[in-house]
């Protein structure tokens, strides 16, 4: 009999440490594939590979757990640091407004979708949240809060990076033909695709002026987790009173969108040195590739495409769904 390790959860962690170094080389030799992106498609090959479940489910499991929750939980309070509300403030009231209007209609409309699919569990909800706010990030700080079984997380982080992903080829497509200048295509994509990487990746076709409109754009969405995640947050809490009192209520304000929160304002307000921006951005792509290859390694592509074509269709409803009123988006600024 083999013999555990004294630390469970360490056999796990390191493989996703070098999960995420095998995604920097991907994206290296490859810079089209956003790092983050490679980092989940690694983990749903591994986990569709016979051989590796046993250890998948075993002495892995302990460590890729723990790395697709409480690594992603550091990861999401690390990304407050991108962002800054005088950034924010430059885009103009008209931009702010439509942004936000974009992510609380997307939100509501993929919701609604899934729940007119009969989407099991809380896949609505995390569909919702990945598709309208920052992809498997924000999927992952939804997670912290409702407590999905790992394969309600791991459908919805499948269906985000194929979605995302198809963004990177089909936007630029459509660019010239729809008429949009550089900026106008930045802003497009930074109000519809889903995560950052996935952005920076589309929008740098553009030029830079199409990049720097699509990153602020696409962090203003981002600052909307907070909110979102504590609203969620709250009528969770509702809902275990009125089911069982004696049962232990998830916090108002989870302590990790609390720090993402604080991580803004620090941005916001204290100058920090850019060697320790580029640290804690360095950090954050490592804690996120980390975390979302132990989200990818619970996929199982057998059963998404055995019964999985209702959270198919409401991924692609989703995703035309916000592309079309980001660019609606555009034509009104």
């Amino acid at each position: 009999m083999r013999p555990r390790p004294s630390v469970p959860w360490l056999p796990g962690v390191a493989v996703a440490a070098v999960a995420a170094a095998a995604a920097w080389g991907v994206h290296w030799l490859v810079p089209a594939v956003p790092l983050l992106t490679a980092a989940v498609v690694l983990g749903i090959v591994v986990g569709q590979v016979p051989a590796a479940r046993p250890a998948l489910n075993g002495v892995l499991g302990p460590g890729l757990s723990l790395s697709a929750k409480r690594l992603m939980r550091i990861g999401v309070v690390l990304l407050g640091l991108k962002l800054s509300l005088g950034d924010i403030a430059g885009l103009g009231w008209v931009t702010i407004a439509t942004t936000v209007g974009i992510v609380l209609l997307s939100f509501a409309g993929t919701f609604w979708i899934g729940r007119l699919f009969r989407l099991p569990g809380h896949q609505p909800l995390l569909l919702a949240t990945g598709f309208s706010i920052c992809g498997a990030s924000a999927i992952g700080a939804m997670s912290g809060v409702v407590k999905p079984k790992d394969e309600e997380a791991a459908t919805p982080v499948a269906l985000v990076t194929l979605c995302g992903t198809l963004a990177i080829f089909v936007l630029p497509l459509l660019w010239h033909p729809l008429g949009l200048s550089a900026v106008q295509f930045g802003h497009w994509v930074g109000a519809g695709v889903h995560d950052v990487g996935q952005v920076v990746a589309t929008a740098q076709l553009a030029g830079p002026a199409a990049l720097a409109v699509a990153v602020v754009v696409k962090l203003t969405r981002v600052l909307m987790l907070a909110p979102v995640v504590a609203v969620a947050a709250v009528v969770e809490r509702r809902r275990h009173v009125a089911g069982d009192p004696t049962v232990k209520r998830p916090p108002i304000v989870p302590l990790f969108v609390a720090g993402f929160i604080a991580a803004v304002l620090v941005r916001s307000f204290v100058p920090l040195p850019p060697v320790v921006l580029d640290a804690a951005d360095t950090l954050q792509t490592v804690v996120l590739a980390m975390a979302l290859f132990g989200l990818g390694t619970a996929v199982r592509l057998r059963s998404l495409l055995g019964t999985g074509w209702r959270a198919l269709a409401t991924g692609l409803l989703s995703w035309a769904l916000i592309a079309a009123l980001a660019l609606g988006a555009v034509w009104i600024s």
